[in-house]
């Protein structure tokens, strides 16, 4: 017969072992009298957390009540839990996981840049929750130029999808739509963003850059990606078939990955020639230069 697990009784018995686990003195608190057990009291984790002490016992009592994000943080601090302690906790409580941001890039584990190279034909790159992408494979560089010779601002989707003539012309009349959904994006990552500068210094130079940005910002549609094949046009080559493939990286959630997988309809040929076009090119760059 199989067991069910009660993810209330799990979270109550999750919290009981990692309060039992912290002495009073790890926390700054005087360790007085006999405990009947080891670790914090109850009473000591509420203080601290800065919640209910009838509140808390429910919690370790498996009872079914709402908990806010910002009262399991506090929970997660003074229990002092490590990163994945804490994605249990917030899995058994049945809420989203906050994301923690930096104001420096993040950085692309060689491990996440190997499984980009491993894609051969296949277009590949990470972007941040600015839209900055910051990691690619030769078979992106192929197809929308070589990403290390462009300024942190040319890297930016957003800045490169109303800047950069040849994005525009692989997007093709594909282009408008393209550009309205990075604009709902920006738009829903700007107000998830109010408290940072840098999302209205960059509101501000693509309104000047592309009157189109502003355009499509007043508009303030709301767009879901979709999953239809993208078409793009190469100058030499013709038409290129993709399905896009796209997932937050689970190492990092702030991560995004995007795969284009080349259709079986002459496009993977194609690439394989773009690709062997453009390590030509940088061959005889590098050569020159050295």
């Amino acid at each position: 017969m199989s067991i069910q697990l009660d993810r209330y009784e799990e979270l109550a018995r999750f919290l009981r072992t990692c309060r039992e686990r912290i002495t009073p003195k790890e926390v700054g608190l005087p360790e007085s009298g006999r405990r009947r057990t080891p670790g914090l009291r109850r009473s000591e984790v509420a203080l601290l957390a800065d919640v209910g002490l009838d509140w808390y016992t429910y919690l370790e009592q498996g009872r079914n009540i709402n908990v806010s994000v910002d009262v399991l943080e506090r929970i997660a601090n003074t229990l002092r839990l490590n990163e994945s302690e804490r994605k249990y906790l917030f899995i058994l409580a049945r809420k989203l996981f906050p994301i923690t941001e930096t104001k420096e890039s993040p950085q692309v584990s060689q491990e996440l840049q190997r499984f980009l190279d491993s894609q051969n034909t296949s277009p590949a790159n990470v972007m941040d929750v600015r839209m900055n992408i910051i990691a690619w494979n030769t078979a992106y560089c192929a197809l929308n130029g070589d990403l290390s010779a462009m300024t942190e601002q040319e890297k930016n989707l957003v800045w490169m999808t109303f800047t950069s003539p040849r994005f525009r012309y692989l997007k093709g009349d594909q282009w408008e739509l393209h550009a309205r959904r990075i604009v709902a994006t920006f738009h829903a990552g700007y107000a998830s963003h109010v408290d940072d500068p840098w999302w209205s210094e960059q509101f501000d130079a693509l309104c000047q850059a592309s009157h189109e940005f502003r355009k499509f910002w007043e508009s303030h549609e709301v767009l879901d990606a979709i999953d239809a094949p993208k078409a793009l046009h190469c100058p030499n080559l013709g038409l290129l078939n993709f399905d896009l493939v796209s997932f937050q990286y689970v190492e990092n959630p702030s991560l995004k990955v995007s795969i284009h997988v080349p259709h079986q309809d002459g496009t993977v040929a194609k690439m394989e020639r773009l690709i062997s076009d453009y390590k030509q090119e940088h061959s005889r760059v590098f050569v020159t230069s050295t």
